[in-house]
């Protein structure tokens, strides 16, 4: 089966999961309501500190009911925010271009900085993962070639995810030759078979429960769950499941990766539809956000080793700072939207 139609029959259960899972699927047609949408990595069970986190922050600053739309699927995040079911949604770079582009009225509130406090190094990393044992087959001459994962069983999170997809496959592209993205999309052609996670934790869980034999996954959605051993900038960083970790990765504790590619990517936006929310709330929610209070939470920057789940692992002086969409040129580029 094409990729293209397999995301399409997900994204048709997932829209009807969601909407009978979730009455906020509405939009917010009284004016009284506004309803934030998660990505799958985001609508996780461990991450529910966080979700209710910004539902909390956000309702404070606009005195509205704020609901919370978890999803299981890219595109049913894309779709809502894009189509107004949804008022505000975390999105990944490559989400927030995608849903830009459905509708230029989705726009960037905040995003968080780096561990400088500033936007310079406001990123994550976008890996190609193998299995640990397995790595030394991926080099030529001692270092590591792209050229290798042709023939093999790869999996990438969704085709709508950044460091899960746009990134890694335009690395894999430009490495064998191929002239487009969507042909790494589809069994049996580059690749022996093409798998999607999902999420950045099904990707990896689908490298290490042994269903592929490369798998694109990031470092921030991975944190909670092990830790890096390198230089994460580069290829050669090794990331280790913790022992004691949580679900889903239980059963594949201790289980080690390492990186043949490492990719830097834009951090995430909290995006708005600004014909959904005024002007008044956008920077009414953008001050709430920005303040020393949603910088010393736990939920949303916990600190290293934390039990609690944040979005953002604390770095130095990060916190969640405003940005517009010409801060997001960079994936506007690698997208071309």
């Amino acid at each position: 089966m094409k990729a293209a139609t397999l995301v399409t029959l997900l994204m048709g259960s997932s829209l009807i999961m969601a909407a009978c899972s979730n009455g906020s699927a509405t939009g917010n047609a009284d004016n009284k309501t506004l309803t934030v949408v998660f990505l799958p990595g985001d609508s996780a069970k461990e991450v529910t500190g966080a979700r209710q986190a910004f539902s909390k922050e956000i309702s404070k600053a606009t005195g509205k009911k704020v609901n919370i739309l978890t999803t299981t699927d890219y595109n049913v995040a894309i779709q809502s925010i894009a189509s107004g079911k949804a008022q505000i949604a975390l999105l990944g770079p490559d989400a927030y271009v995608e849903a830009n582009a459905q509708n230029r009225q989705v726009q960037p509130l905040v995003t968080a900085t780096g561990a400088s406090g500033t936007l310079k190094d406001a990123q994550y990393h976008s890996y190609i993962m193998v299995p640990k044992n397995k790595a030394s087959h991926y080099k030529v001459q001692g270092k590591y070639r792209l050229k290798k994962v042709a023939g093999q069983t790869m999996s990438f999170v969704s085709a709508t995810s950044t460091s899960g997809f746009a990134v890694p496959a335009g690395a894999i592209k430009t490495a064998l030759g191929v002239k487009q993205s969507s042909q790494l999309q589809q069994s049996g052609g580059v690749f022996k078979k093409v798998l999607y996670g999902g999420s950045h934790q099904g990707s990896a869980l689908n490298l290490f429960n042994g269903d592929a034999d490369v798998a694109a996954f990031d470092d921030i959605d991975m944190t909670p769950y092990g830790e890096l051993i390198g230089n994460p900038n580069k290829a050669g960083v090794i990331y280790k499941v913790k022992k004691d970790a949580p679900a889903p990765f239980t059963k594949v504790a201790g289980a080690q990766s390492q990186a043949i590619a490492a990719y830097p990517v834009q951090n995430e936006p909290l995006v708005a539809n600004r014909s959904q929310v005024s002007e008044t709330d956008a920077a009414k929610i953008i001050q709430r956000l920005t303040s020393k209070q949603a910088t010393n939470n736990p939920n949303f920057f916990a600190p290293i080793n934390s039990k609690t789940h944040g979005i953002f692992t604390k770095k130095g002086k990060m916190h969640f700072i405003k940005v517009t969409d010409r801060w997001y040129e960079p994936t506007h580029k690698i997208i071309g939207k």
